[in-house]
């Protein structure tokens, strides 16, 4: 991908509006930038969302909001989204992109560490989408945590699975771990599964 195309990607790849660009260029400037989804990440998801009909979705991970508005902004009539989020401050900067971009009423962010709030959360089938955006190498506990609580049918997306390329060579905590959550992934004969490179890789999961 060179500057030229990522920078066709950016202006002809999703449509946005004010609130979505906003968010964008706020979250660019700080420290943790790089975990935000692009714009043509989010568009994708929101159109997957609105593609399987869902009304019951779950983000673990929601960093300043930009995906958690595209999730939203995707729900069926009547749904409803939940959002994990560790960091307070980043729950509160979340919680008013909410309001701003108008569906906060179709949102809860709970704070605190993942794993404990999915391991609070009844493991029965509840969700017919989660987007998976987290600390890489709480991953693995992440997706059998998520993947306990799908409905049949519903589908997961898991972010940052190829590292840039360093799955290949495994010289980080963050790659070693993905690269083995992609083996399992690979072989995990209760979902349905593809991996694509979009953005910094994108893995599909349908529940079976």
């Amino acid at each position: 991908m060179t500057d030229d195309l990522l920078e066709y990607l950016a202006r002809w790849g999703a449509r946005t509006d004010d609130v979505l660009d906003r968010v964008r260029a706020e979250t660019a400037v700080m420290p943790s930038a790089q975990m935000q989804v692009t714009a043509d990440q989010g568009a994708l998801i929101e159109l997957l969302v609105r593609l399987i009909g869902a009304r019951d979705a779950l983000e673990v991970g929601t960093f300043t909001g930009y995906s958690a508005i595209c999730i939203a902004r995707g729900l069926a009539e009547g749904g409803r989204l939940t959002c994990l989020e560790l960091e307070a401050e980043r729950a509160e900067i979340a919680q008013r992109n909410l309001e701003a971009a108008g569906v906060a009423d179709r949102v809860e962010i709970r704070v605190g560490p993942a794993a404990e709030s999915l391991e609070a959360m009844a493991a029965t089938p509840a969700f017919d989408f989660a987007f998976i955006d987290a600390d890489k190498t709480g991953y693995p506990e992440y997706y059998e945590l998520v993947l306990a609580r799908m409905r049949p049918g519903g589908l997961i997306l898991l972010d940052n699975m190829l590292q840039q390329g360093r799955v290949v060579t495994q010289e980080t905590d963050n790659a070693r771990t993905l690269h083995a959550l992609n083996e399992r992934i690979h072989a995990d004969e209760r979902v349905d599964m593809a991996m694509t490179v979009s953005a910094d890789g994108l893995t599909f999961v349908r529940v079976r």
